[in-house]
Formats: C-alpha cells, structure tokens, sequence
C-alpha cells in the first residue's frame, strides 16, 4: 500500500458496493468532484471493478454514453468528453515507464483534464503528490471495498 508523501495530509474513505450498480454510482459521486488536473489512480486485481468505477466517474463528469467506456488494455488510452476531458489510460499491458511517455503521460496529468488510470502501481513513480488513489478489493462476485486516498485539499469529496 502506498503512504502519503512526508508532510502532506491524506483522508481516506471505504465504502462497500454490492453490485456494478452501486460501483457505478460510487464513481459517479467521485466524478462530480474531481477537478481540472485530478489524477484518478485506480489499484485492484483483475475484474475487481476499476472499469466500472471508470464508467461512473466518466458519468459524474458529464460524459454521455457510460456504457461506451471501455478499458483501453489494447489502445492504452481512451478519450471521452464531458464537463473536462477524461483520459483513460490502462497499464496493463505496459512493461515500461517509456510506453507512458511515448502516449504524452505528462501532457495528460498536469493539463485540461482528468486522467484516470488503470493498473496506477506500474507508474507509481510518476504519479503526482496529489493523486486521488482509489483501491479496490473483491469481497465477493458482486460486492467490493473501495478505499479512496485523496489529499486533504480535495476533501471536498463527499463519499
């Protein structure tokens, strides 16, 4: 598990879903949220929800069609239009930090967006102080833990 950085405040929060629904709507709480330039990280083993949660993040941001949101494994990002611009970068397949680069990461987490990203612990390294970590855990076929970490001066976010 990651901790804060030294000196920077953190605040969790852990809720339990019970169907994509509710994971669905917990993203969708999230979404309405987030900001220009927020970085979404997403933890969690394979099918533990991140796409899901992807997809109501997208809807709290304003994106129409949520069920168009797809887990970009193949193209390694995704772009869909809401109130911001959403980027939707999977790592799952990415073995290294120069393949980040070479789809303008940087361009990306510190511009007019929100960048939300799948598999976050293959660039933890570049990850900004002030990403909103969100971990989630399979507790049964349907029913998940997520955790959101987010700085202190995000802590608008009313999960």
């Amino acid at each position: 598990m990651t901790t804060p950085r030294a000196g920077e405040p953190f605040t969790s929060r852990t809720r339990v879903t019970r169907s994509p629904s509710e994971t669905v709507e917990l993203g969708k709480t999230l979404g309405h949220c987030l900001v220009r330039g927020d970085v979404v990280a997403l933890y969690g083993e394979l099918g533990s929800g991140k796409t899901t949660l992807t997809k109501g993040l997208a809807a709290g941001l304003g994106a129409r069609g949520q069920e168009r949101v797809r887990s970009p494994t193949f193209v390694l990002l995704n772009l869909y239009k809401g109130r911001l611009p959403i980027y939707h970068i999977d790592l799952y397949r990415v073995q290294s930090l120069e393949r980040l680069h070479d789809i303008g990461y940087e361009e990306y987490a510190f511009g007019d967006g929100v960048v939300v990203i799948e598999w976050a612990e293959k660039a933890e390294q570049v990850l900004p102080e002030k990403a909103i970590r969100v971990r989630l855990k399979t507790l049964g076929q349907s029913s998940r833990e997520i955790r959101v970490e987010f700085p202190d001066k995000n802590g608008k976010i009313g999960l």
